[in-house]
């Protein structure tokens, strides 16, 4: 039985490999499949309840700025640091204590003076030029001057003549609002911003 010779070189080389790191191929199916469910993670888990979430319309109420079947995408924070405006058009949780979603724009804020006359909207006894509304149904409505409380807003659709708002159901508490509507990307030939 013969001995392989031993050289000190040899010892050296050995142990300068073992301490090598492995260089990283291709994680396989596994890593794939773990990063796919940490993203779905962020998205569903903080993109879409604290950030941004898209909203189907489902009524009249805002045509023709927005009509049946549109679809919006909603900044869902904005309103943690700025508050609304008028002409915001923000989706709310109803006040009925329901579950479901409305999409309604901001005429009034807090301290404002709202009253509609004729269908005329004022704000603080100056009537209002909104392009916006349906001029194709025009609104003939009347409610009486009210004051807008501390932390609500008034609420119209652009469909005056076709939507339930703040004059059915009064001033909405912000505390009610989900987040300001900012674009429409259904359907194809009318992506915009609002």
């Amino acid at each position: 039985m013969t001995e392989k010779p031993y050289y000190r070189d040899q010892q050296f080389q050995t142990s300068t490999e073992e301490r090598r790191p492995a260089t990283k191929k291709g994680g396989g199916a596994l890593e794939y499949l773990v990063i796919l469910l940490v993203s779905f993670a962020l998205v569903f888990g903080f993109v879409r309840p604290f950030v941004m979430e898209a909203f189907w319309i489902p009524s009249e109420s805002m045509i023709p700025t927005l009509e049946i079947g549109d679809r919006v995408l909603v900044n869902k924070f904005i309103y943690r640091f700025t508050d609304p405006d008028r002409g915001d058009i923000i989706v709310f949780q109803s006040v009925d204590n329901s579950d479901e979603d409305l999409i309604k724009r901001v005429v009034g804020l807090p301290g404002d003076k709202i009253a509609v006359r004729g269908g005329k909207l004022f704000v603080n006894g100056e009537p209002q030029k909104e392009p916006f509304t349906n001029k194709k149904l025009p609104d003939r409505s009347f409610y009486a001057q009210t004051t807008v409380p501390k932390d609500h807003v008034f609420v119209m659709g652009d469909n005056r003549a076709n939507s339930a708002d703040s004059r059915v159901f009064g001033p909405l508490p912000e505390k009610n609002m989900e987040g300001e509507a900012f674009l429409r990307f259904w359907p194809p030939d009318r992506i915009g911003l609002l």
